[in-house]
């Protein structure tokens, strides 16, 4: 989900955040746990499964940064945050990084003082319909009841598609992912609107999947990716770069078997090389050891195997890489080169 409430108390929270912030690194190293936000539950990105260990796509990003920084996946303090709460949390301190389902936009990148580090997921705004609605197209939904999650962009958006279309909506106001579900499954609403992504993942939890259906429209361009506060650059470019990493591994053939054997010696590749650290100073550079890309990797895996084991087809969830291939099969998902 997507906010853009609070501009103005949110720039004057994070200037003064970014002011004292300018050691996270040693911030998280001093205290041993990285503190990384996350969404309150979305199957697939981010939840707490049957022991209260917290797993997911989003999940991963974290436990990848945290491998990077203190060799150590499980070093992650998870705090959920919903769309009114998150900003808060990352402005003030309270979180190191953010990483749930947040759209980068210009205010938050501007206004609100925030950096975002890349993008780990092309996604779009969609909406959800029981089957027995009978409609088949956003456009038939004129005078519906609409879910909507309130001070987000994805209430931004909707407001411009209907008055785009010349339609009108009853807005019912909700607070997070989990309540939407609970009211648009009561009956509470007719369609239920947010991410694609996370409309699909939802679904999947239903008792009756089959009795939903998500109309055809995408009505948003909705690039999703981890942030931090701005004011320090070196913490940025570590999360970037982890992220980075997890990406150039997958176009790289690094995967989470054979990291350990491919980063144990120099090969043949100048970049593989790069990336795990036998050959180079790039860990150096920023504030690293030389294995950092290779722990992350090794702690969840490159970025295909992140996203098949949480959200692609072969799971319930059943998402195809779409826009979130590699650029050489299509898609957008690329990475800067390690040099």
């Amino acid at each position: 989900m997507k906010n853009s409430v609070l501009l103005g108390t949110l720039a004057f929270a994070g200037l003064a955040a970014a002011g004292a912030s300018a050691a996270t690194l040693d911030d998280v190293k001093a205290r041993g746990t990285l503190n990384c936000g996350v969404t309150t539950g979305v199957p697939g990105f981010a939840e707490p499964d049957a022991n209260g260990v917290w797993q997911g796509f989003d999940v991963a990003v974290c436990r990848a940064v945290a491998a990077a920084v203190l060799g150590d996946a499980d070093a992650v303090t998870f705090v959920p945050t919903t769309g009114k709460t998150r900003f808060t949390a990352l402005a003030s301190g309270e979180i190191d990084m953010l990483a749930r389902n947040t759209t980068w936009t210009f205010s938050r990148d501007t206004d609100l003082k925030f950096d975002f580090v890349g993008v780990n997921y092309y996604d779009g705004q969609g909406f959800m319909v029981p089957a027995d609605l009978g409609v088949s197209s956003a456009t038939e939904l004129d005078g519906a009841t609409v879910c909507i999650q309130t001070g987000t962009t994805t209430e931004l958006n909707l407001a411009d598609y209907f008055r785009v279309n010349g339609m009108s909506y009853e807005p019912v106001p909700i607070e997070t992912g989990a309540e939407a579900v609970q009211q648009y499954l009561a009956g509470a609403c007719d369609v239920y609107t947010t991410d694609r992504s996370a409309l699909a993942a939802q679904r999947a939890g239903f008792e009756n999947p089959d009795d939903s259906i998500l109309l055809p429209e995408v009505v948003s361009k909705e690039p999703l990716g981890p942030l931090v506060r701005h004011g320090d650059s070196e913490w940025a470019d570590i999360v970037r770069w982890t992220l980075n990493a997890l990406i150039s591994a997958e176009e790289l053939g690094v995967t989470q078997a054979n990291v350990e054997e491919m980063g144990s010696a120099a090969g043949d590749n100048p970049e593989v090389n790069r990336l795990l650290g036998t050959e180079g100073e790039l860990g150096a550079m920023i504030g690293l050891d030389a294995s950092w890309a290779k722990n992350a990797i090794a702690a969840v895996g490159n970025y295909g195997e992140v996203f098949d084991t949480n959200i692609g087809e072969g799971t319930a969830i059943g998402l195809a890489r779409g826009l979130n291939a590699q650029y050489t099969d299509g898609g957008l998902i690329y990475s800067p080169p390690f040099r």
